[in-house]
């Protein structure tokens, strides 16, 4: 396993630490592995620590009042997750499910206190990310309020593919392994409804799809869905 300061190097909020002070991050942060279908925390759970994936993919989530999942977004290598705890210490605001085999750094808020004073810069870095998926939040809500069913799904498919999407000869491939159930969860619909509006999309050659990856093959035209 590469050494933690190369690590910290690659998560966005300390890349611009020195490697004096990634040595000094690196003192108070526990790298642990966790198999795909493990629980880091659950909805409701007291939290205590700002977490970041170095590899593999975490999925956060919320469950309805109806019992149903509602997918809120990805978390993927580099990125940090459970920041809200830092400025607002208490139980955690959504589930957070290991998707594929991942190793995860965990720094505990009591810890972390004391170099954040050290340097705000990091701390405002923070509050970026926080500001970026409270802005993402809003754009669910508003869809969820303002689109129908295929409309949200368009748009939700359009935004994995800005984050997670690759060129490829055939079209944007979005390099996320979601299954149809995991889209519907994402966007407050049945299953059934997200395979008949991907079928629907597929006849129309504006995308592929397999079990669980999705190709874009004519961006333009999806886009003109929202329109």
């Amino acid at each position: 396993m590469k050494k933690t300061v190369d690590i910290l190097r690659q998560v966005h909020v300390f890349s611009g630490l020195t490697d004096e002070e990634l040595a000094q991050l690196s003192d108070i942060v526990l790298l642990r592995p966790y198999r795909k279908g493990m629980y880091l925390f659950m909805e409701g759970e007291l939290g205590d620590a700002l977490y970041f994936v170095q590899k593999g993919r975490v999925k956060l989530s919320m469950m309805l009042p109806d019992g149903r999942e509602h997918i809120l977004h990805f978390v993927g290598e580099g990125q940090i997750f459970a920041e809200v705890l830092l400025f607002d210490s208490g139980p955690f605001p959504a589930t957070a499910e290991v998707v594929t085999d991942s190793v995860i750094g965990i720094v505990r808020n009591k810890d972390l206190d004391g170099f954040l004073k050290q340097h705000p810069d990091i701390t405002l870095k923070i509050l970026k990310v926080m500001s970026r998926r409270l802005r993402k939040a809003q754009m669910q809500v508003r869809d969820l309020a303002l689109k129908d069913t295929f409309g949200r799904m368009v748009s939700t498919i359009i935004k994995l593919a800005c984050e997670y999407g690759r060129e490829t000869e055939e079209g944007v491939l979005v390099e996320l392994a979601l299954s149809q159930q995991d889209l519907a969860n994402m966007i407050g619909a049945s299953r059934e409804t997200v395979s008949r509006s991907l079928n629907d999309l597929k006849k129309s050659k504006v995308l592929d799809f397999t079990r669980q990856y999705i190709l874009i093959k004519d961006m333009e035209k999806l886009e003109r869905y929202l329109d």
